[in-house]
Parts: structure tokens; C-alpha cells; sequence
């Protein structure tokens, strides 16, 4: 396996010298995912980028999680669903959804099952989604708009996931304890 450096504000590209320092100053560390993407500095400008466009989505904090769940449990991400396992905590999410979402258990509710169906279909399928599966999710309350912020939703966890898999990136220190593996 190719050993990706977890770059500092030191060692980075000049590039990604500040974005690893909007990183600590935002965690009071850099996450390992930002160690890693560092060495890219156009893939850790998008990936960020693109987390505080998901981030300002018409989704509330339940459904941003339940997309970004259910792309990370799809993938096998050892490393994001720890990590948004946490973030979730943060962002006051239950643990019913957290737990459903980890252990691909039923969610609380039909408008957040249709939501992680939709997204897994628009994963699964690589965006060729039936017509069936798109009315089922409009019929659920959702919008063309949410069918579109689903996308990019699916695109920044492709991001972060892909380069969790080919780095093997290891989990931080303060998420260890939301350790997480796929069901069998």
C-alpha cells in the first residue's frame, strides 16, 4: 500500500499552508483527512469548499446527516462515519439516527428512510435514478432542489471517502471512541 503523508502546516504544499491553518483554527487541530488531502491542495480546497455548500443546503442537521451517513456507510468509510458520528453529536443529532445510520437499521422516521433510500439509489446507481425512485422521494416532501443538493452531498463524501480508502487515513484521536465497522 502507497504511504500517504499526513502533511503539517510545515511540511504541506505552499498551497495548502493556509488551508491547514483554517483547518486548526476551526478544530484546534487538523483532522487526518486534511493531513492527507494537503498534499492535493485543489482537492482540500473543494473538499472543504464543498462541505460548507453541503453545510448551507436547504437540509436541516438530521437530513445532512443522514446523507452524509449513508454515503460513508455505503463506501465502508472507517474513517467518516466516526468522524460524523461525532459531528452529529455536535450538531445535536440523536442517537437513533446516528445508531440506525451505523448499523443500517430503520431510521425514526419515513421522511428521513426515504431520504438515506434515495441517496444510497443515487450511490448504488451512479446517479442513474428510475423515475420511481425520484417520485417516491418528491412524493416523500423533498424538492428538485433536495434532488440536487443530494449530489453534491454524494460528491463530497466521494471525496473524502476515496481518499480515506487509498490512504488509509487513521482515525483521529478524539472520534476513536465512534469506531465503526461495516456489518458482515
Amino acid at each position: 500500500m502507497t504511504d500517504f503523508t499526513l502533511h503539517t502546516e510545515d511540511s504541506a504544499p505552499e498551497a495548502s499552508k493556509p488551508l491547514l491553518a483554517h483547518s486548526k483554527k476551526a478544530y484546534g487541530r487538523i483532522p487526518g483527512l486534511h493531513a492527507v488531502m494537503a498534499e492535493a491542495p485543489g482537492l482540500l480546497e473543494a473538499y472543504k469548499t464543498v462541505h460548507e455548500l453541503f453545510a448551507k443546503s436547504s437540509f436541516d442537521k438530521d437530513e445532512i446527516t443522514v446523507v452524509w451517513q449513508s454515503v460513508n456507510v455505503e463506501h465502508a468509510c472507517h474513517y467518516c462515519v466516526p468522524a460524523h458520528t461525532a459531528i452529529a453529536k455536535m450538531m445535536g443529532v440523536g442517537d437513533d439516527i446516528s445508531n440506525a445510520l451505523r448499523d443500517e437499521t430503520p431510521l425514526p422516521n419515513a421522511r428521513l428512510e426515504a431520504l438515506r433510500t434515495f441517496t444510497l439509489s443515487v450511490v448504488r446507481n451512479r446517479g442513474n435514478v428510475d423515475d420511481a425512485a425520484v417520485q417516491a422521494f418528491l412524493d416523500a416532501g423533498f424538492t428538485k432542489r433536495q434532488i440536487l443538493e443530494v449530489i453534491l452531498g454524494v460528491a463530497q463524501k466521494v471525496m473524502s471517502n476515496y481518499t480515506n480508502h487509498l490512504a488509509n487515513t487513521p482515525v483521529d484521536a478524539p472520534v476513536r471512541k465512534f469506531d465503526w465497522k461495516k456489518a458482515a
